[in-house]
């Protein structure tokens, strides 16, 4: 397929002017196109969850919480796939954070790109499983009394993982990792952490897309060689 031919004809992404997921769904589409393949993506509910609609390939939207163990029905009917899932942290760690858990630990060939932006976006900027301690959300408007989940960690668990952490500002890091994750034979994770433009980066007087980007590449930093990554690191930690 030619890069242009990923997208489904007619179809124009409704993501708010100046979105991650815009980054996303085009780099997206150049890997796929370099690495000459045509995946099986799927998606749960959110606005991440739009994605799986934009693709001119077999897709899936499914069930909230639900889309990694479809992703994994999916694989082992189709071995000769690539399978990719495209979701949001509400419904990757929330509802379906049981999912991630035992999928992950069972070692299913898929690869599961979690796009952070740290609420319940779609529903008005709710209190997500990656809500940072202290971050002003539409549930917590004193400020979040509780640590974030750890994706890491949870992969940690396993014998065998991949773990990357990206953002779209990083646009050849988040090119890079997706890349490996998709080439990494296992379950792999790739966290690409952004801001909610209306009901996050407002509440933190970030008003523009443009100093949304720009606290992103002030804050996060790529570092290589490390066995665990700090809070605002952005790297790939993998054990085989």
């Amino acid at each position: 397929m030619a890069s242009n031919d990923y997208l489904r004809p007619g179809v124009t992404p409704i993501w708010c002017l100046g979105c991650g997921l815009h980054v996303v769904l085009n780099q997206l589409i150049k890997i796929f196109d370099d690495l000459k393949i045509e995946p099986i993506v799927l998606s749960g509910i959110g606005c991440t969850g739009r994605s799986a609609g934009y693709f001119n390939l077999d897709s899936v939207h499914g069930l909230h919480g639900r889309i990694i163990p479809l992703a994994e029905g999916v694989k082992r009917a189709r071995k000769d796939k690539e399978v990719v899932v495209i979701s949001g942290d509400g419904d990757l760690l929330g509802i379906g954070g049981n999912h991630l858990l035992h999928s992950s630990r069972r070692g299913v060939d898929i690869t599961v790109i979690g796009v952070n932006n740290s609420v319940y976006a779609l529903t008005g900027g709710q209190l997500s499983p990656t809500t940072k301690k202290g971050m002003i959300t539409l549930t917590t408007p004193d400020g979040s009394d509780v640590e974030p989940i750890d994706v890491l960690k949870v992969l940690k668990s396993n014998k065998k993982y991949f773990y990357a952490r990206t953002t779209p500002v990083h646009v050849e890091h988040l090119n890079k990792v997706i890349k490996q994750a998709i080439e990494w034979k296992g379950f792999a994770f790739v966290e690409v952490v952004t801001l909610c433009l209306e009901t996050v980066a407002k509440k933190m007087g970030l008003n523009t897309p443009a100093k949304v980007y720009q606290w992103l590449r002030e804050n996060y930093k790529i570092v290589e060689n490390k066995d665990d990554l700090d809070e605002f690191d952005l790297g790939v930690v993998k054990s085989d």
